[in-house]
C-alpha cells in the first residue's frame, strides 16, 4: 500500500508498539507498589480485627519494611530515569541568522510534506541525516527569542511547534558536495519524521526509553564508596531489564515510523532521489577517505585541517577524474552547491572542522601553540614535510638508542650525521648484504666490509624489548663473531646516550585514548547512511528521529586496545633487528603521546569553533576520542612507515623531490611534477626480509644518495 495509505498503516503499526513499551513501563510500576498494596491489606486488616495475633503483627511489621524500600529504590530509579540527561550528538548549530536560505527551504520542504518543521538545525561532522529530541529538562531552557529556533515561521500558523520539536542534524559533507535540489530529496524523510514524532504516545515511548539509556550510563560510570557502587549497581540491572523488555517494541516503533515517514516523502523530489541517494554514498567514501588518509597526519602532528568540507570535495572530484567520470560530474558541478544556503560557509566549515578532530582524534576544543589550523595550501609543507622530518629523526633517536654506529668504518669526513645508508646498513641481513649490487658513487655497505656485529645488536634489541639479561632472540647470533671494537662504544655525538633503554615500564605504558580505544558512542554501524538502492524503502537512518543513541558518557569500561600477541606475531614476519627497532619505536612513540596528552587530549569542554552554539555543552567529552577512525599501528607498520619518512626525506635534500598532498592517498613524494610510485613493496622487503635490493636499485633510478645526511626537525 502506499500514499496516505501506506503513511496511516506505518503510524499505526509505531504508534501500536508506543503502547506496547508504556505498558511495559505501566507494568514496573505496578511491581514496584505491590508490596505497599499487601502492607495496605495488612495494615488494614489488623486495625479492623480481621488479623489479630502476633504472627500478623511481625507480617505487617515485615511486609510494611519491604514496601518502603521497595518505594525507595523505585523512587529513585524513576527519579534518576526522569531527570539524568540523554545522549546528544556532538554538533554545531546553525543559527537561523547565519543560514536564513537553509531555513528557508526546510520549511517549505515541511510545509510540502504537511508535517511540522523541526525547532532547529545542526550540523555534524558524517555523513548522516536524522532528528535528534533535545527537549529533555537537563538539556536546558530553550532559546529566549523562538522566532530563531521555530522554522514554521509567523505565517505558519498550522505548524508552530512547541519547545518538544526536534533538532534537524544534517552530515557537513552532505552540504559541501550535494546540490540543492540533492540536498532536498535527501532531507525529505528526514524532516517527514517530524510527523509520527509529535504523536503522543510515541513521544511518551521514546522519552521512556532514552531515560532509561541514560540511566544505564549514569550506572555504569559508578562510584568509589561502597554504598554507591551498590545503588549504582541495582539501578543498572532495573535500568538494563527494563531495556531488554522494550527492546523489540522500541525497534518496530523505529521501523514504523521509519516506514511512514518514506511513504509520505514519496511525493517529494521523487526524480531527484536515485541520484542524491547515489551522492550519499559517493560521499561518504570520499569523507572516509579524506579523513584517514589526510587529516590523521595532520592531527597527529599538532595541526587540524581548517577545510575539511572543502577537501571532500576536491577529493571527489579528483576520483571522478580517476575514475573518468569528469564529463558527468561536470554538468552536475554547474549547479548550486548547497553549502551556498550558508552566509558564511568558511566558518562554519572551520567550526566543524575542529569538531571532527576533537571526536575522531581526541584533540582539545581551542586552538594553541600545539594545536593550530592549517590550510591545504601549507599541508605539504607544515605537514607532510614536517611529518617525514619528524618520524625519521625518531627513528634515528631509537638507532642512537641500540647503539648502532653513525656510519660505517672507512667512511669520508663529515658523513656522520644522519642518513639512509644507517638504517639500510642496520636493517641488512648477512644473507641479503652479499647480493646487495653496488650502486655508483656510494659508500660501501658497512654488511660486507666489517664484520657484523650482530650478536651485540642482538642482544640489546632483546635487552630492549624484555629487560636487561635477556638472551638475543635470534639463536645463531650467539654464534656470530662480537670483536667488532665499534660495537661497544658509545654511539656517537649522542646527546641522549645516558638515557635508559625504551624497552622500560614506564617507555613501554600502551597509550591511553589513543586512536585505537573503541567506544560505544558511534560504533554502531547503523550510525552511517550507505547508499540505498530502492529510493522508495523505508530508510531507518532518516526516519528514525528519537530512536535512542549510546550514552556518549559511558567510557567506564573502555575495550582494551590491541593485545601484545597481535604485535608479536605481527613482528614474525621481520627480522631480529626489524623486531628491535619497530619495539623501541613503539615505546619512543608511546612516550611521547603520554607526555603530550596533558596538553592535548583532555580538554576542558567549551564550544567547538566560533560558530558552535549552545548544543557545545549537552555531551560528554571526558573521553576522546569519540570515534576513533583507526585501530593502533602495529610495530611492522610503524617501522614501515618511519623508514617510509627517511626515504622521503633523503629524496626531498639530495634528489630536489618534493612533499605534495594526494587527495586520495594523502602525503605523497613528486619528482618533476610527477608523484613517486614503487616505494612501498621496497621497503616491505628490507623490513621483512631484511633485502636491501629492491630499494637501493629503485633509489638508483632516480638518483636519491643514501649516503648523504638529510635534514631532522
Amino acid at each position: 500500500m502506499t500514499g496516505i495509505g501506506g503513511v496511516e498503516m506505518g503510524a499505526q503499526a509505531a504508534r501500536s508498539r508506543a503502547l506496547a513499551v508504556l505498558r511495559i513501563r505501566s507494568r514496573a510500576l505496578a511491581v514496584a507498589l505491590l508490596p505497599a498494596a499487601a502492607a495496605v491489606i495488612l495494615l488494614v486488616g489488623g486495625s479492623t480485627g480481621h488479623l489479630p495475633g502476633g504472627g500478623w503483627d511481625v507480617l505487617r511489621w515485615v511486609v510494611s519494611v519491604l514496601a518502603l524500600c521497595v518505594l525507595l529504590a523505585a523512587a529513585g530509579v524513576a527519579l534518576v530515569v526522569a531527570r539524568s540527561r540523554p545522549a546528544v550528538t556532538p554538533t554545531v548549530t546553525v543559527a537561523e541568522e547565519s543560514a536564513p536560505d537553509l531555513y528557508r527551504m526546510v520549511r517549505d520542504l515541511a510545509d510540502r510534506l504537511d508535517v511540522p518543521a523541526p525547532s532547529a538545525i545542526a550540523l555534524t561532522p558524517d555523513c548522516d541525516s536524522w532528528l535528534e529530541d533535545r527537549t529533555h529538562p537537563a538539556h536546558g531552557p530553550p532559546p529566549a527569542e523562538k522566532h530563531h529556533d521555530d522554522l514554521a515561521g509567523p505565517g505558519g500558523a498550522a505548524h508552530r511547534r512547541s519547545p518538544t520539536a526536534p533538532v534537524l542534524v544534517i552530515g557537513s559533507p552532505f552540504l559541501w558536495w550535494m546540490r540543492v535540489g540533492e540536498l532536498r530529496a535527501v532531507l525529505a524523510p528526514v524532516v517527514a519524521g517530524t510527523g509520527p514524532s509529535a504523536q503522543p504516545d510515541i513521544a511518551a515511548a521514546r522519552r521512556f526509553i532514552r531515560g532509561l539509556d541514560a540511566a544505564v550510563a549514569v550506572a555504569s560510570a559508578g562510584r568509589r564508596d561502597p554504598l554507591s557502587r551498590v545503588a549504582c549497581a541495582g539501578l543498572g540491572w532495573a535500568s538494563r531489564l527494563l531495556l531488554r523488555s522494550c527492546r523489540g517494541h522500541a525497534a518496530e516503533m523505529e521501523r514504523g515510523v521509519a516506514a511512514a515517514a518514506a511513504e509520505r516523502a514519496q511525493a517529494v523530489d521523487y526524480g531527484l532521489r536515485i541520484v542524491a541517494q547515489e551522492q550519499v554514498g559517493l560521499a561518504y567514501a570520499g569523507w572516509d577517505r579524506l579523513l584517514t588518509r589526510v587529516a590523521l597526519p595532520a592531527w597527529r602532528m599538532g595541526r587540524w585541517p581548517s577545510r575539511l568540507d572543502v577537501g571532500v570535495v576536491a577529493a571527489l572530484t579528483e576520483l571522478s577524474r580517476r575514475d573518468r567520470l569528469a564529463e558527468g560530474f561536470a554538468s552536475r558541478l554547474g549547479e548550486r552547491p548547497a553549502c551556498d544556503l550558508l552566509e558564511e560557509p568558511g566558518v562554519m566549515d572551520e567550526a566543524v572542522s575542529l569538531l571532527a578532530a576533537r571526536l575522531f582524534h581526541g584533540g582539545p576544543a581551542e586552538t594553541g601553540a600545539d594545536w593550530s589550523p592549517v590550510g591545504w595550501e601549507e599541508y605539504p609543507e607544515e605537514v607532510v614535510d614536517r611529518t617525514w622530518r619528524t618520524d625519521a629523526a625518531r627513528l634515528h633517536r631509537v638507532l642512537d638508542t641500540l647503539g648502532v654506529r653513525r656510519a660505517a668504518e672507512g667512511t669520508a669526513p663529515g658523513t656522520d650525521g644522519p642518513t639512509l645508508a644507517r638504517v639500510l646498513d642496520h636493517l641488512t641481513t648477512p644473507d641479503a648484504a652479499s647480493t646487495v649490487p653496488d650502486v655508483p658513487g656510494t659508500a660501501p655497505d658497512a654488511a660486507s666490509t666489517a664484520p657484523l656485529t650482530a650478536g651485540s645488536d642482538a642482544h640489546a634489541a632483546a635487552e630492549t624489548q624484555n629487560g636487561p639479561g635477556t638472551p638475543p632472540a635470534d639463536p645463531d647470533a650467539a654464534r656470530r663473531p662480537a670483536d667488532d671494537p665499534g660495537a661497544s662504544r658509545p654511539p656517537y655525538d649522542d646527546s641522549d646516550a645516558s638515557r635508559p633503554p625504551y624497552g622500560d615500564s614506564d617507555a613501554s605504558r600502551p597509550p591511553v585514548d589513543g586512536p585505537g580505544v573503541s567506544h560505544p558512542a558511534y560504533d554502531d554501524p547503523g550510525a552511517s547512511c550507505p547508499p540505498v538502492d530502492d529510493p522508495d524503502a523505508p530508510q531507518p537512518p532518516y526516519g528514525d528521529p528519537g530512536a535512542p543513541h549510546p550514552s556518549y558518557g559511558d567510557h567506564a569500561t573502555p575495550v582494551p586496545a590491541t593485545p601484545a600477541e597481535d604485535d608479536e606475531d605481527d613482528l614474525a614476519d621481520t627480522t631480529a633487528r626489524g623486531a628491535a627497532l619497530a619495539a623501541g619505536l613503539t615505546a619512543q612513540l608511546a612516550r611521547e603521546e603520554a607526555e603530550a596528552r596533558p596538553t592535548g587530549a583532555r580538554a576542558p569542554s567549551s564550544a567547538p569553533g566560533p560558530a558552535a552554539g549552545p548544543d557545545a555543552a549537552l555531551w560528554d567529552d571526558r573521553a576522546l576520542p569519540l570515534l576513533p577512525l583507526q585501530p593502533p599501528r602495529t610495530g611492522r607498520e610503524i617501522l614501515t612507515a618511519h623508514i617510509t619518512a627517511m626515504v622521503c626525506c633523503a629524496a626531498m635534500d639530495t634528489a630536489g623531490a618534493a612533499p605534495a598532498l594526494d587527495w586520495l592517498d594523502g602525503p605523497s613524494l613528486l619528482f618533476d611534477g610527477a608523484r613517486a610510485a614503487d616505494l612501498a613493496p621496497s621497503v616491505l622487503s628490507l623490513v621483512e626480509t631484511g633485502d636491501p635490493g629492491p630499494l637501493r636499485a629503485w633509489m638508483t633510478e632516480l638518483g636519491i644518495r643514501p649516503e648523504k645526511p638529510v635534514r631532522l626537525v
